[in-house]
């Protein structure tokens, strides 16, 4: 070698370690450190292919070609980044798929460097009948001569393998500068690697925020969950049974019966409780971005997707997920979900990677899923994979006794915006409460609650039913939710004329006796001015305080 060619070729290594020193500095993605690193080799005078192997968890073992040979399908080799160009120059070798795209560790010539973590050359006085050249055919067509595979070392971690085939003999001094280059480039992934996951943890954190932002986070246990009545107490009783397993729940009930408040409770009782829960509200995702809000998407997968993003299992990674309203998930995708259910493995949208994820998945509807089934609108497999633990909730109406202590929570919740007033449910509430069948269930009840402590005046609290009123008022106008309910025996007919009494005087009071306005008695009561004055009249009501 001559003077002249030995200056040459120290000046473009000492280019190439500055390159890579640069790298070093940088917050570049890992994927294209890998890249640079293997182009840069690839661009060298007599390097035919470069590539990198990464150590990673064992992905597609079950499709692997190298399955038969691997000890361990815990990790192996994963090809990450290659380059390089057939002998004409006409073909690239840039693809990271095919035969050698998992290699296991200590199999072949690379997998021997990954698990003794020491240098390999092999030169062109052995290649020719060495039992580690798998494809003797390309190494001839191709005059590839000579290989070196270096250990990526980053402290005491191998995190891989550097390999090079070479059309010229790989001398020593070569080999050695190789050496130097791959524990360069070490350092350079291994801060690609710091760096990525620095980002991933700031975005998963940002993505949960995201998802958490409209949770209730001060609801926790069974302390919420709040009833004595039987059909109440199996409920709770089931909750504790499969809140400690891993089982799949699926919550069933009307709308308005707690099926939030008890996925919250299954999650809490479980080992997974210091993770998050994660609420996917599926009758509020459009078709179009189910699969991105499930699963997540890479940037520029679609218009709008200006960055990379975590979808909702990712982030809920070690916890619960909630998925509410599950009936509402298009039949396109619920394949996907059966998938992630029993495989633990997705792909985001736009990205060929596939990911594994460790979540417990806790679903609700309000609709019968096995009439779905039937109609084609849900997927059989799907369905029996979800209800492992059916949970049945009843409806308000088949628990009137855990009305009065559902009312006091409320009332007691409320009670603040009433200015500190202390508002207190009297017997004549009470009955009150206890006569309406709560169509809306126990948010219906929430509601009214809080809309009487919105309204209540000195210290007295004002209900408004509806279906109630339509009842006991003649002409009051009636909601959906209150026809076909009548009373019709004469000791019923008598309780519910002293409730409309008391209605009808307590609004007034609140009111100041006030009957006209958007203040007034008429529009609390949700009837015609007109016809409140005739009820007044006909119950001998005074209309100013006595």
């Amino acid at each position: 070698m001559t003077t002249r060619y030995r200056y040459t070729h120290r000046m473009e290594r000492n280019v190439l370690f500055s390159s890579i020193n640069n790298l070093i500095a940088r917050k570049n993605p890992l994927s294209d450190t890998l890249r640079t690193v293997v182009t840069q080799l690839a661009g060298r005078d007599g390097i035919g292919l470069a590539r990198i192997w990464l150590i990673k968890r064992g992905d597609i073992c079950n499709k692997c070609p190298m399955r038969a040979e691997c000890p361990d399908q815990e990790r192996c080799l994963h090809l990450t980044a290659s380059e390089g160009k057939d002998f004409e120059g006409k073909q690239k070798w840039s693809g990271i798929s095919g035969r050698f795209s998992r290699i296991p560790i200590g199999v072949r010539k690379v997998g021997s460097v990954a698990e003794a973590g020491s240098s390999v050359l092999i030169d062109e006085l052995q290649i020719g009948t060495s039992d580690w050249i798998v494809d003797k055919e390309w190494v001839k067509r191709e005059g590839i001569v000579g290989f070196a595979a270096h250990p990526l070392r980053f402290q005491d971690d191998v995190l891989g393998v550097l390999a090079v085939f070479s059309r010229e003999t790989i001398n020593s001094e070569s080999f050695e500068w190789l050496r130097a280059y791959a524990d360069q480039a070490s350092v350079a992934i291994a801060n690609a690697r710091a760096f990525e996951e620095l980002e991933r943890l700031r975005q998963t954190l940002e993505d949960e925020n995201e998802y958490l932002r409209d949770e209730v986070t001060e609801i926790s246990g069974h302390k919420f969950l709040i009833g004595t009545s039987p059909v109440w107490q199996k409920v709770l009783q089931q909750i504790d049974v499969v809140g400690t397993s891993d089982a799949t729940v699926l919550i069933t009930g009307e709308s308005g019966t707690g099926k939030e408040l008890v996925a919250r409770a299954i999650h809490e009782a479980s080992n997974r409780s210091s993770k998050s829960l994660i609420k996917v509200n599926c009758a509020a995702i459009s078709s179009e971005l189910f699969e991105s809000e499930f699963f997540g998407h890479a940037k520029g997968s679609f218009t709008g997707a200006v960055r990379d993003r975590a979808g909702r299992f990712q982030v809920a990674d070690g916890g619960t997920i909630f998925l509410d309203e599950i009936g509402e998930v298009p039949l396109s995708l619920q394949g996907k979900l059966l998938r992630v259910l029993q495989e633990k493995e997705f792909e985001r949208v736009g990205e060929d990677r596939t990911r594994t994820v460790d979540v417990r998945v806790v679903a609700a509807t309000n609709r019968n899923l096995a009439d779905e089934v039937k109609k084609g609108n849900f997927r059989e497999d799907l369905y029996y994979r979800l209800s492992v633990f059916p949970i049945d909730l009843p409806p308000l109406r088949d628990r009137p006794e855990d009305v009065e202590a559902l009312a006091s929570y409320f009332l007691k919740q409320y009670s603040p915006v009433s200015g500190g007033k202390e508002l207190a449910l009297g017997a004549a509430d009470l009955t009150l409460l206890k006569s309406y069948s709560y169509p809306g269930n126990v948010r219906e009840l929430q509601n009214i609650i809080e809309r009487a402590v919105i309204v209540g005046k000195c210290e007295r609290l004002n209900f408004t039913l509806p279906e109630i009123f339509s009842r006991i008022v003649p002409g009051a106008e009636a909601t959906d939710e209150g026809k076909g309910h009548r009373e019709s025996s004469p000791k019923g007919y008598a309780e519910l004329k002293d409730l409309e009494r008391q209605l009808v005087v307590r609004t007034l009071q609140s009111t100041n006796y006030k009957v006209y306005g958007s203040d007034g008695a008429a529009v609390i009561l949700g009837i015609k001015p007109t016809t409140l004055l005739s009820r007044i009249k006909a119950m001998d009501i005074p209309t100013r305080p006595s």
